[in-house]
């Protein structure tokens, strides 16, 4: 980590965390971000380092790719979201799921062939994600990243992943930054220099068991929210002064959680119900954790200041610098959160897509059933799942809404 210097501006980061077709609220965000703040600001706002996990990756290559385009990136973004319908993006003909089968037993002849030295591109996975993978591949002009880096527009990129064989985080990142040495102390969270290509999002962004695992390079990787679902630690250890978060889940605080809790307790019969909450559990966010480390941090440097003067930060980065290779700062964060259920939200548009005569049958079939027997419309699978505009566009535009309402306070955060 680096000083921040008060000869130079902040250095600022924008964070995006894992969630599947929830990521369509972090385009909102980014519609509000790039499309509509800089009409207060008067500018572009400075975003130095982007990093994502999940579709969150998708979002953070977006964005490095597109550095260079004067307006309108975030209405596109919205647009590629909000175009999807699910009979598209995901396979769900009567074909299609009378093959589920032969996939779930072809994982043993997948086996066999990789002890006879075959490496496939992808591992196992129950959803075929052939067209969301054509889909991201298509959308984002991947090789401006590597200029728009070289050419300062953006400092680094980074996606997160979790290495399968070993079960830790690999950062794969792409940076101006060559000295990497000082990374982390932590061996679970690995730095990759690299050139960042679909392959590096599209592992990040592989759900496990739903999505096929992706191989880059010899080694197989799985979404990165595993361990690292929002990576906030990579952009602290390449400096940022000011980190911006959008977080895919409300806030764990918020009132009436208990007897909401209680509620849901009595839907867990329903099998698709539980795998949602389940799905919840392997995707659980530590974002809230790293925070309350950061800020307890920020107290202590705060602290030392009071007690032993103005200079006891300079005095201790000495220290720090030359024992660890890194020095202390403070950084000021920004958290925007949805504000609504996402889970209620995916039930309330499955209820009106069993009703939707205009549905293919097998759409119609899934949404009655996967709220079949619950208290309260929700879905927390679908919700990860429910790649349609019926869903994503509401979901962008409560992303959109819940930016504009902390509009005075990311003009602080975007002002030097």
């Amino acid at each position: 980590m680096t000083t921040a210097s008060s000869e130079r501006r902040p250095r600022r980061a924008l964070v995006f965390s894992g969630g599947g077709a929830r990521g369509a609220y972090e385009a909102g965000v980014v519609r509000y971000l790039v499309d509509e703040l800089p009409k207060r600001l008067g500018r572009p706002p400075d975003i130095d380092i982007l990093c994502g996990t999940s579709v969150g990756a998708i979002h953070a290559c977006y964005l490095a790719a597109t550095a260079d385009l004067p307006e309108n990136r975030g209405t596109n973004l919205v647009d590629f979201w909000t175009s999807m319908r699910i009979e598209e993006m995901l396979p769900l003909s009567g074909r299609e799921l009378l093959r589920l089968p032969g996939r779930l037993l072809g994982v043993r002849r997948t086996a066999e062939a990789m002890r006879k030295g075959a490496m496939p591109d992808r591992l196992y996975g129950l959803i075929n994600t052939k067209a969301l993978e054509r889909l991201v591949v298509q959308a984002i002009p991947w090789r401006r990243i590597r200029a728009n880096v070289r050419e300062g527009r953006v400092d680094a990129v980074c996606v997160a992943a979790t290495q399968i064989a070993t079960g830790r985080v690999v950062i794969f990142m792409e940076t101006r930054d060559k000295n990497l040495s000082q990374w982390t102390r932590d061996p679970n969270i690995l730095p990759r220099p690299t050139r960042l290509l679909p392959t590096h999002a599209l592992a990040s962004a592989a759900i496990p068991l739903l999505f096929p695992a992706v191989r880059v390079a010899s080694t197989y990787y799985a979404d990165g929210g595993l361990r690292l679902n929002t990576p906030l630690a990579p952009a602290l250890r390449l400096g940022a002064d000011r980190v911006l978060v959008v977080a895919l889940r409300q806030d764990a605080s918020r009132a009436g959680e208990a007897a909401m809790l209680e509620q849901r307790a009595e839907d867990y019969g329903s099998p698709l119900f539980l795998f949602g909450k389940v799905l919840n559990a392997l995707m659980l966010d530590h974002l809230d954790t790293d925070l309350a480390r950061m800020h307890v941090m920020n107290e202590i440097l705060l602290d030392g200041e009071r007690a032993f003067g103005s200079d006891f930060l300079e005095k201790l980065n000495e220290a720090a610098t030359h024992n660890r290779g890194q020095s202390f700062r403070r950084i000021q964060d920004l958290v925007i959160r949805p504000s609504a259920d996402l889970g209620r939200l995916a039930g309330q548009v499955l209820l009106k897509m069993d009703e939707a005569k205009e549905r293919s049958p097998i759409v119609r079939f899934a949404a009655r059933n996967l709220i079949e027997g619950t208290r309260t419309p929700e879905s927390d699978l679908l919700s990860y799942l429910l790649f349609d505009g019926e869903y994503l566009a509401p979901l962008a535009e409560l992303g959109y809404q819940d930016a504009l309402a902390r509009e005075e306070e990311l003009m602080e955060f975007f002002t030097d």
